[in-house]
């Protein structure tokens, strides 16, 4: 290199420098992770001092993301009448909150805190730099749930869960 350069300085060679062609490999996506990315589920959110509403607010201080999940809660039947998202972060971070979205609506508390981070990743084709994604979706998820279940409990007038658990609650207001 050094001596093509001093030979270009010389004038002992042409201008033009032969150049190897560059094979630019684009990276490739699942289609699931395209479409919800284009076309993201149930964003938006849900009044937080309703009772029935568990939100669940969690980051990734590491690469940034940021990710609120709401769940709403059907007060005959415990289950999980609609949800709703909203992330500031990558694309495999907001398409991890969608599909997590969808994933629990019309599920019970107890089934949804049995969603895995992987079971995410795997639908979703994630690649390893992007698992801790997935990992914010199943964290926020047991936020939520953990939420809703505080209220309930306050609304009861269980002073010993709220007690125990008034950090949760003050992340949950933010």
């Amino acid at each position: 290199m050094l001596r093509l350069a001093s030979k270009r300085l010389l004038g002992l060679t042409s201008r033009e420098i032969p150049s190897r062609p560059v094979q630019i490999l684009p990276r490739l996506y699942h289609e699931k992770v395209i479409d919800h990315y284009n076309n993201p589920r149930n964003v938006g959110s849900f009044d937080k001092n309703d009772p029935n509403v568990g939100t669940g607010l969690v980051g990734a201080p590491a690469c940034g993301d940021v990710m609120k999940l709401q769940i709403k809660i059907d007060e005959e039947s415990g289950k999980i009448v609609d949800a709703c998202f909203k992330t500031f972060g990558c694309g495999s971070a907001i398409v991890s909150s969608s599909v997590a979205t969808e994933w629990v609506k019309g599920k019970s508390m107890d089934e949804v805190l049995t969603i895995k981070n992987t079971e995410i990743a795997k639908h979703l084709s994630l690649p390893p730099v992007n698992l801790h994604c997935s990992m914010l979706a199943e964290d926020a998820i047991k936020a939520a749930v953990k939420d809703v279940e505080l209220k309930r409990a306050k609304l009861k007038g269980n002073s010993s869960a709220d007690a125990a658990n008034a950090p949760i609650e003050k992340a949950a207001d933010a």
